[in-house]
């Protein structure tokens, strides 16, 4: 397993005073994904958890449904020298979705900013997920949202040494935190997050909350949708269409979660006084 932190030496000015010393920064390297020998996408993360972030990826792209679908994972041989990098890896998929498939498979590049775009249309997510927050009726407090980001925040030990990491955590109705990953890529992150949850057998998200460290964009909402989690909240802005999707998909998207204010955007009954 490759790295998630790596040490180079700096020079550093504070008041006018320059010296040199070591710093720790977060590893981003690519992982290319694998179904049946094909390739499919390669994103570039912070290695760790790469089982969960590439079952997340798959469910959330509509490729698989369901945990019974993963018939084996593993990692194939890298090319440095003949070693293995722990780099690709290959998923073994039972019954895989022909056309999400084919869709992700066109999309072959993601960087660590904006996951993968591109969808034809907000309709394709809301009627391809077999998992609809729409039916979920479950609410939280807007107390219990409010405590939800320092709850993410004191789960992150990797961004303490290094600050450069996004977060994604599944929380229940009772605060507690079921799983929180790190990422270089804030749509890894909440892969990550996803997959574990597929691992445990937890999709759909029923009664869930996900908590993401930065911005709410349309594919961290599509992600939302696919693995049926009901209520998404971050500590800063949506987008315009991933708002849209929220309000088609019945995901409540909570942003600008900052000490006791926040702003619901889709879905607001699920926040109660």
């Amino acid at each position: 397993m490759g790295r998630v932190t790596t040490r180079r030496r700096i020079e550093s000015i504070e008041a006018d005073r320059r010296r040199e010393r070591l710093d720790t920064l977060a590893v981003e390297e690519p992982l290319e994904i694998r179904v049946d020998g094909a390739a499919l996408a390669v994103t570039m993360r912070t290695p760790g958890s790469d089982f969960e972030l590439a079952q997340g990826f798959l469910l959330t792209e509509g490729i698989i449904h369901r945990r019974d679908q993963v018939v084996g994972i593993r990692y194939c041989a890298g090319s440095v020298d003949g070693e293995n990098t722990y780099n690709v890896l290959d998923v073994a998929v039972r019954d895989p979705a022909p056309t999400a498939l084919d869709a992700a498979r066109r999309q072959q590049y993601t960087t660590s900013s904006c996951g993968v775009c591109g969808k034809a249309s907000l309709d394709a997510v809301v009627t391809t997920t077999s998992h609809d927050p729409r039916r979920d009726p479950v609410a939280f407090t807007s107390s219990l949202i409010a405590s939800l980001p320092e709850r993410l925040r004191t789960a992150q030990k990797v961004f303490d040494s290094t600050g450069g990491l996004h977060a994604a955590g599944l929380f229940d109705i009772d605060g507690r935190a079921l799983v929180v990953r790190e990422d270089v890529g804030r749509h890894n992150a909440v892969d990550k997050v996803i997959g574990w949850a597929l691992e445990h057998d937890l999709v759909p998200l029923q009664g869930i909350a996900l908590c993401v460290s930065g911005r709410v964009s349309f594919e961290l909402t599509q992600k939302a949708t696919m693995a049926g989690i009901p209520i998404l909240a971050a500590v800063s802005a949506p987008s315009s269409l991933a708002v849209e999707l929220a309000e088609r998909g019945g995901v409540t998207v909570v942003a600008f979660v900052r000490g006791d204010s926040m702003n619901i955007y889709s879905h607001p009954h699920r926040i109660t006084n």
